[in-house]
């Protein structure tokens, strides 16, 4: 890949992982619209990691209580909020764990398309407007049970469809189960850690059996996916509660348009 490349697609990454896009869809789109090549395996190990690497830095506080709580309570018995939460967050990620280890191949192999994407985006962007209108916004995390955690972990397992966006599906299905804006941002940036770090593992055992791996491009990669998702993290918290869903929503609208006009012209 060109530099220009690994910057665009680098950015993309960090900043549509947490934002209600779809960081797939737009990682797929420079290769099937613009004719750029497949920036390959490595590459997407790079992202994922500097994206994982993000969250974890914002959340740092966050995720030293969840562990330290979480295996105390379950040591103990008397779970703590954090303790609660953290094993909720366990509970949501067993649903997209799975289908991806069932699907992972059919959708690589069948659904990673324009089309698709541009189906996807219009859907979910009409959910998350309509989720986002309607939703109670009343409850916070400690709100949450083991079966509103399933839900929107089952919800997460969608989001293996390119276009879907998972945290813009996991906020959807928040929403829809009556959670404020940042309590359904919030619970969703701490559930694709686990589910970021599981595919980033997937990705690497990959990358393992192939060879000549640019790493100065994989550096590169990962360090401005970094930056760009904790950027992203910290702005989409501060004004989620005043913004809204909207802005989003019509970017998905306009996008999948935008798609369908490319693919009927093409």
């Amino acid at each position: 890949m060109e530099i220009i490349q690994i910057i665009i697609l680098a950015l993309t990454q960090g900043l549509t992982e947490f934002l209600p896009i779809s960081s797939s869809a737009h990682l797929i789109l420079p290769n099937q619209v613009l004719g750029w090549p497949d920036q390959g395996l490595a590459f997407d190990v790079a992202v994922h990691l500097g994206s994982l690497i993000a969250v974890l830095i914002y959340f740092r506080k966050d995720v030293w209580l969840l562990i330290r709580d979480g295996l105390g309570g379950f040591r103990d018995g008397n779970f703590s909020d954090e303790g609660r939460l953290a094993w909720l967050i366990v509970l949501a990620t067993i649903p997209a764990g799975l289908a991806g280890l069932a699907f992972k191949d059919f959708i690589e192999t069948h659904l990673r398309s324009s089309a698709v994407i541009a189906v996807t985006t219009i859907v979910f962007g009409i959910l998350l407007w309509w989720s986002d209108v309607h939703g109670k916004r009343l409850q916070g995390l400690p709100a949450l049970n083991w079966k509103k955690a399933l839900m929107i972990g089952c919800a997460q397992a969608i989001a293996l469809i390119p276009g879907t966006s998972r945290s813009g599906i996991t906020m959807t299905a928040g929403l829809m189960l009556g959670m404020k804006r940042e309590a359904a941002a919030r619970f969703s940036f701490l559930m694709s850690i686990p589910i970021i770090a599981l595919s980033a593992l997937l990705l690497t055992l990959e990358l393992l059996e192939t060879q000549n791996v640019p790493w100065g491009d994989i550096l590169f990669g990962l360090v401005l996916s970094g930056i760009s998702a904790y950027l992203c993290i910290h702005f989409f918290l501060q004004f989620i509660s005043r913004i809204g869903m909207a802005p989003f929503a019509i970017y998905r609208l306009l996008l999948g348009a935008a798609l369908i006009l490319l693919i009927w012209i093409g």
